[in-house]
Formats: structure tokens, sequence, C-alpha cells
């Protein structure tokens, strides 16, 4: 049932977050504060929870002065050694009767913006906070070292609550449950429909809930999923193995050389010089820029050594064992499909890997060097260099068993389906970090068991040409979609997503959002346009 909209009066400690509630229903913002969180709220096994501090705020969001209650509260471990989830919501001025829930990145340990706005998002596309949604977010169950790199600290994974709070998004419904406790404590009422929206790791989140609790939302936006975080993290271990070798890794400039050469092998492939490469079945062999007899002769060739590295980001990595996920490989990065190699430290990074791990190393390098330490081995001095995910000896069961945790790859979506649910899935066909080679396949399998027309119901999925992971750095293309608004116009009103546009930010130009497998042609007219443009297969 959905519920009318609700207005407030004023949303200041002491008064109340919403006037429109029935009397004795509400709960002021300052009252919020040490408001216990009943264990029998939250659907997943915690002691509880309570609210550490409620304070009446204001945040410029999307260009507006949004006035809200930000709700900050603990929920508590049932393991006393594991560390509390710290969660976040804001209760806005003006509340819209519906709620948002953001997922993270890397390895967490942050509570997200809950200002922000979601992946790939346009940016004339209001923020959810400035739409007037109650928002929410935790660190998924432990808090980021003050040493770390942002979203590298894995030192949580020692401890087993930690990592089924984080890595099986147990976190995700124990947050889920104590936000709504929240918000009926102080509207008296639970919110109309309930979003989810996350990119990369938050990405994998957006999968988990539809997963695993299909009435839980009603609409998710999941941005280039890690879904199968285990399976990518031993392709990362591979790769941090390849370009350790003497000789192998390619410098920056190498890496420039490597992009230029892609870019002008493909980009016209799609019939427009605008170096994007959108058509994806051009091909580019690394060979040509071999050095002469193979040896590294400086920045304009590559090295054999460096060609082998090369390949192996860009070729699927398969182990000859078993893991009890069922996952068998990873497909690579899309490095030769047109990757900018101008945001290294996505990808290759700016020095090789080593012991201990320089943080300008490649991110995935430094996050396979962390899960080692903590996840696999519970070792802080153990050397990530020393383990070949090819050839992992006595950590195979152990490998295997956090493959049933961290591969998220139960593609039966039909509960959520059933229960209403959309979902909108994209991905930049340049990422560096999260293979779209990946969501291809994750995509593919929904299909496979649901059939198209059953997926078609409830889901589409986006591949975006020239758009990297979350927009970082300088990508070709700055995917911006207004994805929220046709979210809610799916949800509520039964309009499923029709030729939806996607704006590129940073060179003042449109492109039609292709479903996959489609990807867009141009025809004719104005390159900078997207109604030059076909989606084609």
């Amino acid at each position: 049932m959905k519920l009318a909209l609700l207005s407030t009066a004023l949303l200041l400690p002491g008064m109340t977050f919403l006037g429109a509630a029935p009397a004795g229903a509400t709960t002021s913002c300052a009252d919020l504060n040490q408001v216990r969180i009943p264990a029998s709220v939250i659907s997943l096994p915690t002691t509880g929870g309570r609210v550490t501090a409620a304070t009446g705020t204001s945040s410029v969001v999307s260009g507006q002065t949004i006035e809200y209650c930000q709700v900050d509260a603990d929920l508590y471990p049932v393991d006393r050694s594991a560390p509390a989830i710290k969660m976040r919501v804001a209760l806005p001025h003006g509340w819209n009767g519906k709620a948002l829930m953001f997922g993270g990145g890397g390895y967490n340990g942050t509570i997200p913006a809950l200002t922000g706005n979601v992946p790939f998002a346009a940016p004339d596309a209001l923020a959810p906070l400035a739409r007037r949604y109650a928002t929410f977010a935790s660190d998924s169950g432990h808090q980021q070292g003050p040493a770390a790199v942002p979203s590298l600290d894995g030192s949580f994974g020692v401890n087993d609550e930690a990592v089924r709070n984080f890595a099986a998004g147990d976190a995700l419904k124990k947050t889920h449950d104590a936000s709504l406790f929240l918000i009926r404590r102080a509207s008296g009422k639970n919110p109309a429909e309930t979003y989810f929206a996350g990119g990369s790791t938050g990405g994998r989140e957006a999968l988990v809930v539809a997963q695993r609790w299909p009435r839980a939302f009603d609409g998710v936006i999941s941005g280039f999923p890690a879904w199968n975080n285990l399976a990518e993290g031993l392709y990362l271990g591979h790769l941090t193995q390849v370009l350790s070798r003497p000789g192998a890794f390619p410098g920056p400039a190498k890496q420039t050389l490597l992009y230029d050469s892609v870019i002008n092998a493909c980009d016209g492939a799609d019939g427009v010089l605008d170096r994007v490469v959108s058509n994806p079945r051009c091909q580019f062999d690394p060979r040509v820029l071999r050095c002469p007899d193979g040896a590294d002769t400086g920045p304009a060739c590559l090295s054999d050594p460096q060609i082998g590295a090369v390949t192996a980001m860009s070729t699927a990595f398969r182990w000859p064992y078993r893991v009890a996920s069922g996952e068998t490989q990873y497909p690579g990065f899309p490095f030769l499909s047109g990757a900018d190699m101008r945001t290294p430290f996505l990808g290759f990074g700016t020095t090789a890997p080593a012991n201990p791990m320089p943080v300008t190393s490649g991110y995935g390098m430094q996050y396979w060097d962390q899960w080692v330490k903590y996840f696999l081995t519970r070792d802080p001095g153990f050397n990530s260099l020393d383990l070949d995910p090819s050839r992992p000896g006595k950590w195979l069961s152990r490998i295997s068993e956090l493959s049933t945790i961290q591969d998220r790859n139960n593609v039966d979506l039909r509960p959520f389906a059933r229960s209403g649910g959309k979902l909108l899935l994209l991905h930049g066909s340049a990422d560096e970090l999260v293979s779209h080679r990946s969501t291809n396949d994750y995509y593919q399998r929904v299909r496979d068991l649901l059939g198209p027309d059953t997926t078609e119901k409830f889901s589409r999925y986006y591949l975006v040409p020239g758009a990297n992971h979350a927009n970082f750095g300088t990508p070709a293309f700055a995917a911006g979609w207004d994805s929220l608004t046709a979210l809610e116009r799916w949800v509520q009103k039964g309009q499923s997503p029709s030729n939806p546009v996607v704006a590129d930010a940073a060179h003042n130009r449109t492109r039609p959002l292709c479903e996959y497998p489609g990807w867009p042609r141009y025809r004719a007219g104005d390159p900078d346009k997207a109604s030059s443009f076909t989606c084609t297969r």
C-alpha cells in the first residue's frame, strides 16, 4: 500500500520529525538520542543497539539547503570480540514518505555520505536527500583504521562475524531493520517505498539485498557490482604475481602508450571518432607494440614480459581446482577494449607490486594483499606475493570456505520479481577495477535461469561505452543518468525505462543508453547528440 506524502513541522532539536503522524506516535529529533534498538526488531542475530547521537542539522544537497535530523547508532554484535555496526539515518524536513539505503565501497569501514547521489547520477539529478528521502547506511560492521588507504583496510577479516557482516551482507539487513525502526519511531509510519543504491562493493550489496531479502527493497540500483568477490580476488592475486615478475610491470608512460594505441585502433569501429570505444567486437593485439627483440628499450614500446602482463590483465584466469561457490574463473579486465590508462591507481598502479605492498600499486593489488593477510591466512605478517592462487596448497580449503561467503552468485531473482521489485544494473565498458565482462556473465545467468521475458519484466542492464569505475579521474565518458527517477516511475507507476539517454558531463554530449548486449552505433548528424546514434547488436 502506498503511503501518502507526509509533511513535517520543523527538524530541530526538541521538535517533531513528522507532524502528520498520529498524535503521540512521533519522537522529536533530540528525543531519539540514546533510544534503545531492541534485538527483536532486527531479523538477524544481534544484541540490539542504541542511538549514540541525534542532532538537527542542515547541508547543501543538490544546490538546496536541506534540514534534517542526523541519527547515529551502534548495532551490537553477538560475538563480543566483533566490532559494532555503526550506522546513520538522515530524517529530512518535509519527508516524502520514502527511504533509500546507500551501499559502500572497497572494504567499507566508513559510513557513506547520506547527502550523496546514486551511482552514475546525472549532474542535474537531485540526490535522494534533496528529494526528501529518508536516507541511511552503515560501515558494514567494522571501522577503517586511520592509516589505511580509504576503503583498503581489511584488518577486520580476522573476525568471522565481521566477515559475514561485510561479505555475506548481514550488516545490510541489520541496518535496514534498525533504520526502519527509527523511521517508525520518528514518524509513526513505515516508508511507502524503500530503495537501495550502490556501486562496486555497493553494487554487490545491491544484488545481495535483492537475492537474500526480496521483500525488503522495492527497487535496486546496482552499479559496476563486484558480485563474485572471491573469484575476482583470485584473479587479482594472479595479476599481482604476474606484475611482480622482473621487468613485467608497464610504467605510466607505457600504460598511456597502450591506451592511445587501443583508441587509435578501435575508436572508429562504432562509426565515429570520439575517443570512445563502443563496438565490443573490436580487437587489439598488444604484440604490435613489441620492442625490437622483446627487450625493454624505452617508453615507445612494450617488452615481452610487459606484453605478457598486459595480456594477463585482459585474459580470463581459470583456477585448476574447485571452490564451494562453483565459480571457476574471472574474465579479466577490459584494458584492451579501451579502459583509460590515465587513472592507473584503479588498474596497474604506478609501481610494481612488492612486499610490503606499496600504496602506489594498483587498487586491486592492495585489495589482494589485505585479503591474504586478514581473510585467508589471518597473519598480518604474511607476504601475499608468496601465495600463488593457481597453487594455493594448504590454503585451498579456506579459499573454498570463503567463496561461499564472498561469491554472491545466486541469480534466482524470481522472489524479488514476484514481490514487485525492480532492478537497474549499470556498468562502464572501460572499468579498470571491476570487469564489465563479469557483469555481462551475471546478467546472462539471470536470463538463462528466468528466461528473457521474465527478466525483462523487472530488470534492465545498461553497458556504457567509455565509462570507467565510478567516473573516477578523467574517464573518456563521464556517465550520468537520472536512474532514481526512472526507478521511481517503474516501481510506483509501472512505467519501465523507455529509450533512456546517458550524458557525458565532461564533454557535453549524450548517447543512447543501450540495453545489453546493445551498443550505440553512429548513424548521421551531430556526433554529440544521442539522436545521431542507434542501439545495435
